[in-house]
């Protein structure tokens, strides 16, 4: 193997494994995909209702979408998506689908962009941190009306932690529930993402970020000639033990490829720090679903049950032999659980007390 063959293996696989994000995962057996694209969709291809920017404490512009209930009704809550490490909103595509049919209760849904990621505009090493990705949802929700329920998926659950810890009040009123999907509360590099990759002192991950500021071109050209190894990496770290359809890998590929090599470098070290157990305290007002994959090679099983045992009312879901994209390998497991959480939200909030239940 040449060297530049070698350079690429290794960029390939790093961004592979750091891409699939962090994770986390009790009793659903496995389904198939609920509604596999037809010849005219495309994955991801939805036209939302209203699209918009909101403008962060630091001049970042976020891209904005809401769908409305697709009867026209109205809402009974807004449901505020918050996608993961190296995605983009389009990752909750099979969940924002679904929800637009819900009629009990109707939904509002709300998907942004985290900074830096799909179509909101770049911020720097500094404030790439899932401290300022909370004031970003802060600022979001700012925009919203009325009760919501945020749904947050690996980097998401943790920004979701970041706004609980500054704004606690706020999951006293408006926030009903909260969806945690394949994400953690800390210790990432104790169990599950390697704690090497996640290091401020990884000379691939510090010479990879460098590269990206000397020769950026450079750089995307090596991850496009280790597209392949990049591309069997994905589907080994960010999926189950069975077949993915290939469509739905080609999709994360297409989410991944989006996001700049330097990008991926200036989220490692918040991502290895992350550590909010302390403020889950905050959502014991509120209905909380923990749901991942056992098959998760990203984030144990042990981040779920850390999580439960700080929120002992919490539900806690496994999707047996599905991997850290859970929402796309097993999406009707996903939105089944999903529409329950909305359920209690909003019907055991009407009756003035919080109501849920463990299985």
């Amino acid at each position: 193997m040449t060297v530049s063959k070698k350079v690429g293996a290794l960029i390939g696989t790093a961004i592979g494994v750091a891409a699939a994000g962090t994770a986390i995962a009790v009793g659903v057996s496995r389904r198939r995909h609920e509604e596999p694209p037809t010849d005219h969709e495309k994955l991801g291809g939805l036209p939302p209702d209203r699209e918009y920017t909101v403008i962060t404490d630091d001049g970042i512009e976020l891209s904005v979408e809401e769908v409305n209930p697709a009867d026209g009704g109205k809402p009974a809550l807004t449901v505020v998506f918050v996608h993961g490490f190296a995605l983009s909103r389009e990752c909750w595509y099979f969940q924002r689908k679904a929800l637009a049919r819900l009629a009990e209760p109707r939904v509002r849904q709300v998907l942004y962009d985290q900074r830096s990621h799909g179509r909101s505009s770049r911020a720097n090493e500094k404030t790439s941190s899932i401290e300022q990705l909370g004031r970003d949802l802060g600022e979001v929700l700012n925009k919203v009306d009325g009760p919501v329920v945020l749904a947050g998926h690996s980097m998401g659950g943790m920004t979701i932690m970041a706004l609980a810890e500054q704004r606690p009040e706020l999951f006293e009123d408006r926030v009903w529930g909260v969806a945690f999907i394949g994400t953690s509360a800390g210790e990432i590099g104790r169990s599950g993402l390697p704690r090497p990759l996640l290091s401020r002192y990884n000379p691939l991950t510090r010479n990879l970020g460098r590269l990206a500021d000397w020769q950026p071109g450079l750089v995307e050209f090596v991850r496009a000639a280790g597209g392949q190894l990049t591309r069997r990496a994905v589907r080994t770290l960010a999926f189950g033990r069975k077949d993915v359809p290939p469509e739905v890998v080609d999709f994360t590929m297409d989410m991944l490829d989006a996001n700049p090599v330097r990008v991926l470098a200036d989220f490692i070290e918040t991502l290895g720090t992350h550590n909010r157990y302390a403020a889950l305290a905050g959502l014991k007002h509120t209905h909380v679903l923990v749901l991942g994959g056992d098959a998760d090679r990203m984030t144990q099983f042990s981040h779920a049950e850390r999580i439960v045992v700080e929120l002992p009312d919490a539900e806690l879901v496994r999707v047996r032999g599905a991997g850290h994209l859970v929402m796309l390998e097993e999406p009707q497991v996903v939105n089944d659980h999903l529409v329950m959480l909305l359920q209690q939200s909003a019907y055991g909030r009407e009756n003035g007390r919080k109501r849920w239940w463990r299985r």
